[in-house]
């Protein structure tokens, strides 16, 4: 420590000589977010978990990791490399065992960390440069590790143990390293959660049995799949920094919506440190893509950080015909506007074009799949598919003190959607025998959509009576607004079969089908609006006991109109709208976490969620809301010094009030029955989930669900499965190992995804369960070029995925064995 504290009087001195210059780097520090941390501290034990790279990368990660600010000359550090460091240690140990052998020395002042390399008189200029890990937050850019010490998702940062509901992270090494650039597919590799192909070109995403239809953007949530005449929500993960996964009713964060949980996808930022990549891939089916990842701070203080992201795609298809090209952007702003205040900004811009086969192929009438190749294409040449995506993001951010902060976001989020398909399915319920009973079923759809979401909250900590005590309040609001135009007609055939599909059918256009016998169009309007407010409170009566509690109140809007115009006809009829309200709808929470070490938890909590319906009953009141209950108690870890963390839990969720036919009413309500408030649905099961270091080499993601759903009260599907699409059983494991040694250079991955069947929609036959096993193995050319091939169902598993099976359609394989070769060059600063 004394050569600490003869370093000390040589930075005051060396600042307090300099004038103008001195001034400029204080401002330089002033206008980062200041902890009043200090030498006991620096002192204290804290996770760290820091490979050897590029010196500028690590301080970055240790500033990150143990919430300091660092400042150092960056010109000074170019070109050193830093050594590993891994544990449970003081920050001081870990700068210590970072800089070894580098000749950069430190010093300690308050809550700022200051490196010189050399004589302390050649430190600190104007190229200074500033980590701030308070505005980074949880991101686990740089950190190696297929883990996170703190999420998001909750409001404010809390680490996974803390949090009493089962919350699995992704990060950007995991998805690196697996190659998942499409949120299905890294959906499909985590924990519980299940990626469909829905009714159209987009997804669906299920947790637990429900449909998660409100995803949230840097905590910010919006409507993303409203059932519009189709599924068409789609999502690349080139912009994002990781996904934060919530399992289990969110009605406290996000008011109405899904009792499966909630997804958060949190985005890259600005760095403090230059960083650029340049990516180059090419793969199976003609596959090819190239991406910039640039990123960094913009002036000599680092008070201003940008990010830039663009990205090329292409690609044609096991299936023939298809072929797809997507472009993307993305630009970041962060301006630190004060010492205090650091406010973010955002625009993406993604452009997805291709020919696809919207709806899959139809099943015989006894649930088998015809005996065909997966190359099979149901639609025709013409089909096309243009989807553009504008996203806007802001955030504010401002830090009262240490323990109170403010934070406001905004997204606005513009979708159009134009496409024209042949949609191959069953006259029918399922093929004829011979392959026979097909019809062509032509749409046209021109969809347009803006979703706007604001959420802001304040959160602080505090001691009253002797208890440590945490209390976030805050609320939100959200808005979705369409104008759908779909046209379409249906065309048996007697000639064509699953085995010779006719794909030079005429072209097609919107007017087309109007001027064709059975042709229909549809125009449609949605507005949906829902805003609430929202606190929680949690408190410490005795060190290890964790209360927390909270609630939400709700108001929710919705609106439906739509008109329909008959082929040959230039009027329309208009429907009766469908519109339901709610005002003031309370969601409660309550959680209790219990640490029995330092490194295991207990914990249980209870939560409600709510879900309008918009039929009526027999007297033409609106149906009162779905309510649902959900129950969970489980065992957190933290492991290995942080490096690992798992979990495993019990859940339970009935949900009540659900709409079912009122027969006994007749048939009174537009000609068919009016329903009532009288079903009952229950979703059980278990997880379990390890991910992080599980040892120095092995990063390791593993995750179990056995899950059951079933229809408790409805008067025809009493005892009968509810989520034909959810298996009872899922394992997703994926490990990479670096080697050490000669073949340090050398790292492999592998990892498979396993599940039982599931059920078509019918109810009558099962979709058969697979396992697909994944690899990858990566050599590191130079530091600065890196060299990788990715192989998926390596042992070439025919399967088709678990989605909205149906015995007329929707029936989709599962791709073949293809493999995607990369090259990363990553310039060292």
């Amino acid at each position: 420590m004394s050569a600490i504290h003869e370093l000390k009087p040589l930075f005051k001195a060396l600042v307090m000589s300099r004038g103008l210059r001195s001034r400029r780097v204080l401002t330089g520090l002033g206008l980062v977010c200041v902890l009043p941390l200090s030498a006991q501290v620096m002192a204290e034990d804290v996770s760290i978990n820091i490979p050897a790279q590029s010196l500028p990368q690590a301080l970055q990660a240790f500033g990150q990791q143990t919430n300091q600010q660092v400042i150092y000359n960056a010109d000074d550090m170019a070109g050193l490399k830093s050594h590993a460091v891994s544990g449970k240690m003081s920050p001081q140990a870990a700068i210590a065992e970072l800089l070894r052998g580098t000749g950069v020395r430190y010093s300690v002042e308050g809550n700022t960390l200051m490196l010189v390399r050399g004589t302390a008189t050649q430190g600190l200029e104007l190229g200074a440069t500033n980590i701030n890990a308070q505005q980074v937050g949880a991101t686990t850019e740089g950190s190696n590790s297929y883990t996170s010490n703190a999420v998001t998702i909750g409001k404010g940062t809390h680490t996974l143990k803390e949090i009493p509901q089962s919350v699995t992270v992704m990060t950007r090494k995991q998805m690196d390293d697996q190659d998942l650039v499409d949120l299905k597919d890294a959906l499909n590799q985590t924990t519980g959660i299940v990626g469909l192909q829905g009714v159209g070109k987009g997804i669906i995403i299920s947790s637990r049995g429900f449909q998660i239809d409100d995803w949230q953007y840097d905590g910010v949530p919006i409507p993303r799949n409203n059932y519009s005449l189709g599924n068409w929500a789609t999502q690349d993960l080139i912009f994002f920094d990781r996904l934060e996964i919530l399992r289990g009713a969110s009605g406290l964060l996000q008011g109405t919506g899904s009792p499966g949980g909630a997804i958060n996808l949190v985005r890259k930022r600005g760095q403090a440190a230059p960083t650029v990549s340049i990516t180059g891939k090419a793969g199976s089916w003609d596959h090819y893509g190239l991406q910039l990842d640039a990123g960094g701070p913009l002036n000599q203080a680092g008070t201003i950080r940008g990010r830039l992201v663009a990205d090329e795609d292409q690609s044609d298809s096991f299936v023939d015909y298809e072929w797809s090209k997507t472009h993307s952007l993305y630009g970041s702003l962060d301006f630190d506007l004060s010492e205090d205040t650091t406010l973010g900004l955002g625009v993406s811009r993604t452009e997805a074009e291709s020919r696809p086969m919207i709806r899959g192929l139809p099943r015989y009438a006894d649930g088998r799949m015809p005996d065909i190749s997966r190359s099979t294409y149901g639609g025709a040449k013409w089909n096309h598919s243009q989807i553009n995506v504008t996203t806007l993001y802001a955030d504010l951010e401002h830090r009262f003190n240490d323990d109170w902060a403010f934070k406001a976001g905004a997204v606005q989020m513009t979708e159009n959607n134009d496409s024209k398909s042949q949609r191959l399915q069953s006259t029918g319920a399922g093929l004829k025998p011979d392959g026979s009973g097909i019809q062509y079923a032509d749409f046209v759809t021109d969809f347009d959509s803006t979703k706007v979401g604001l959420d802001m909250n304040l959160t602080g900590k505090f001691e009253a009576l002797s208890m440590q005590q945490e209390v976030m309040i805050g609320g939100n609001y959200s808005q979705l607004e369409t104008d759908d135009q779909l046209a379409r007609t249906f065309n048996n055939n007697t000639t064509d079969t699953i085995f010779n599909v006719n794909h030079d059918r005429p072209d097609i256009s919107y007017d087309s089908l109007l001027n064709t016998a059975g042709g229909r169009a549809t125009d449609s309007k949605y507005d949906i609006r829902q805003k609430g407010l929202y606190g929680t409170w949690r408190v410490k009566p005795v060190d290890d006991l964790t209360l927390v509690l909270g609630s939400r109140v709700s108001w929710y809007d919705y609106s439906y109109k739509s008109k329909n115009r008959a082929a040959f006809s230039d009027e329309y009829v208009t429907a009766d709208p469908s519109k339901t309200n709610e005002t003031g709808e309370v969601t409660p929470y309550a959680g209790i976490v219990y640490d029995l070490s330092r490194e295991w938890a207990v914990y249980a909590s209870y939560t409600d969620v709510f879900q309008p319906q918009t039929v009526r009953d027999a007297n033409g009141t609106m149906l009162k809301p779905i309510i649902g209950s959900n129950y969970e108690i489980g065992l957190k870890g933290e492991l290995m010094d942080g490096r690992v963390n798992t979990s495993l839990a019990l859940f339970r969720y009935d949900q009540k009030n659900r709409a079912v036919d009122d027969v006994s009413g007749g048939m009174e309500c537009d000609g068919w029955y009016c329903s009532k408030a009288a079903g009952k649905v229950r979703s059980q099961g278990l997880d379990a989930e390890i991910s992080g270091a599980v040892t120095d080499n092995l990063q390791m993601f593993a995750g179990y669900t056995y899950n059951t759903t079933k229809y408790l009260e409805d008067p025809d599907m009493e005892g009968r499965t509810f989520s034909t699409w959810t298996p009872k059983h899922m394992l997703r494991v994926w490990g990479n190992y670096q080697f050490t040694g000669d073949l340090n250079r050398l790292s492999a991955g592998l990892g498979f995804t396993t599940q039982n069947h599931t059920l078509g929609y019918e109810g009558s036959y099962e979709v058969a369960g697979y396992t697909v096993w994944n690899g990858r193995v990566a050599y590191q050319l130079t530091p600065e070029i890196g060299l990788a091939v990715n192989a998926n169902n390596l042992f070439d598993k025919k399967y088709v995925n678990a989605a909205y099976n149906q015995l007329s359609g929707n029936n989709n394989f599962g791709d073949p064995r293809n493999v995607m070769f990369s090259v990363k060059y990553t310039p060292q600063f």
